[in-house]
């Protein structure tokens, strides 16, 4: 079996030109859209928008985090998916969080609560509305799919200060076993305990089936090298993937295809009134991995 995965922080379900200028007040808290000469930025309801990006990539498994509670439901169904949500922090009473957020979603930010999201597809990396073979059969290339969604866990990794973080732990009917993880930002000293408690209990609980682990790890491995050094060590949980990178896609059980790579900033844009969207603070990360019995 071969599948390709993405790791994508959604930033809460908003967006994130690249011009600091269109940032304003008058957007914020008027909800006027800013404009400049390359991209827009605006100040409304993005559910659709990051299901169109989702819906129509290549992808068999989605480890999403800053993800709007709220989100689920769309994206799944946008996506062909199976959902696996771990609600993570800030999500008290969440109804009102999802209403003021989709009401103004830059002026209530992180506050409208977050979740990690995991994402399968059960039949594979076609997008929607693709055409299968005359035979029925996938196209040369395409991945079999890992089988829909057989488990569902979740691990809280953090309680207390600055705010608790959980990870959502999903087994497939094919045997892969998927961890996602948003470990504490701002703090590489707690980032590394969530981290290294979080593979440990991953790890515990996949046994000897392969896994999966990655999402916004908050670690780059050019500043903490120990930590992804006793991930290798001790859990088995490789590679890395830039010595700059906080989002990892690690595999321990499966074979490197392509290795993780992260989207140019151009894929995650939609065009909006003649000017580039651009979605998130954060590229989707991607890699192709293969079981032992497939392999390139």
């Amino acid at each position: 079996m071969q599948l390709t995965a993405i790791a994508w922080n959604l930033f809460h379900g908003r967006d994130f030109p690249p011009d600091p200028a269109l940032y304003s007040w008058r957007s914020r808290l008027g909800r006027r859209s800013e404009r400049g000469a390359t991209h827009i930025q605006v100040n409304h309801d993005l559910e659709e928008e990051f299901a169109s990006i989702l819906a129509f990539a290549e992808w068999d498994v989605a480890l999403l985090q800053e993800a709007p509670p709220r989100f689920k439901a769309p994206l799944a169904a946008a996506c062909e998916a199976q959902a696996h949500r771990v609600l993570t922090s800030r999500n008290q009473l969440g109804w009102l969080r999802g209403a003021a957020a989709r009401l103004n979603p830059d002026l209530i930010a992180s506050a409208e609560g977050g979740s990690n999201l995991t994402l399968v597809r059960p039949r594979g990396d076609r997008r929607p509305g693709a055409p299968h073979t005359s035979q029925g059969e996938r196209p040369e290339g395409r991945s079999e799919g890992p089988g829909g969604i057989v488990e569902r866990r979740e691990l809280t990794i953090h309680r207390g200060s600055p705010e608790r973080r959980a990870m959502a732990l999903t087994r497939t009917a094919g045997g892969l076993c998927i961890a996602n993880l948003h470990a504490t930002n701002d703090a590489p000293e707690l980032a590394a305990e969530d981290v290294l408690a979080a593979a440990r209990g991953a790890s515990e609980w996949a046994g000897e089936r392969p896994l999966l682990f990655g999402g916004d790890l908050n670690l780059r491995p050019g500043e903490s090298p120990e930590v992804f050094e006793q991930l290798g060590e001790r859990f088995g949980l490789a590679a890395p993937t830039a010595a700059g990178a906080i989002d990892h896609l690690l595999a321990r059980g499966l074979h490197t295809v392509e290795p993780p790579t992260r989207w140019p900033p151009q894929r995650r844009e939609l065009r909006q009134g003649g000017l580039a969207l651009r979605l998130s603070d954060h590229s989707p990360l991607q890699a192709r991995f293969a079981t032992g019995e497939q392999r390139e």
